[in-house]
């Protein structure tokens, strides 16, 4: 399942953040993360994880998914990454990879069900995510203050960036729920919901049983 969800960040917010990553951030090698494979086609920098901005931005950042309601549902979260905040000029590029299974974190390790891109500057051209699903390869262009959520097990890469800097954040997920499928049902059932809640009484009998079901749901597939 490929999301996109909307203004995760707002705009003033966001041009705090550009100030601070272009002032104040000690950028490094985009490879030192990198597994063996993707060290070879990873071409941009990024900041460690411990920088004293990525730690600033990334509790901002991670306050404001917790208040998005479409992101718990999406992604229905168990255990998130650190942040990691990417710097593309022109080109660099990330080839084709796919997403370390396992990452090893200060809080211990991690299994990768989704993997995240939020966009935090969007004045530059090239630089597309694309990422390959059922469907063939599905070209991403974000808004500043969007994000994708998609699955770590997706081939993805970076198109070269021609002019401007891409700045992202980026992070992965364990879910409460392994299986993509499952947690597409899940989330299409949460919208129905809310949607169906919108236009009956949030107790009408009908909102309560699909409720019920939807929690059953996750009570059988969820993993503690």
């Amino acid at each position: 399942m490929l999301v996109v969800l909307d203004d995760i960040i707002e705009a003033d917010a966001l041009g705090a953040m550009r100030a601070r990553l272009r002032r104040d951030a000690h950028w490094l090698d985009g490879r030192m993360t990198a597994g063996h494979q993707s060290a070879r086609v990873k071409r941009n920098r990024q900041l460690a994880e411990d920088d004293p901005v990525a730690l600033e931005l990334s509790a901002e950042i991670g306050a404001a998914l917790h208040r998005s309601p479409r992101f718990v549902s999406a992604a229905l979260p168990q255990r998130i990454s650190p942040l990691l905040f990417n710097s593309y000029g022109p080109g660099q590029t990330f080839g084709a990879h796919v997403d370390n299974a396992i990452r090893m974190t200060g809080r211990g390790t991690l299994r990768t069900d989704l993997s995240a891109t939020l966009m935090l500057d969007d004045d530059f051209e090239g630089g597309a995510l694309v990422i390959e699903d059922v469907f063939g390869p599905r070209e991403i262009r974000l808004r500043a203050g969007q994000m994708v959520l998609y699955p770590s097990s997706s081939l993805h890469r970076v198109e070269p960036v021609q002019r401007g800097e891409r700045l992202v954040a980026v992070f992965w997920l364990q879910s409460l729920i392994r299986d993509d499928a499952q947690r597409r049902i899940l989330f299409e059932l949460d919208h129905s919901i809310q949607a169906l809640g919108g236009e009956l009484d949030p107790l009408h009998a009908q909102v309560v049983a699909l409720t019920a079901i939807y929690h059953n749901l996750v009570r059988r597939w969820a993993e503690p």
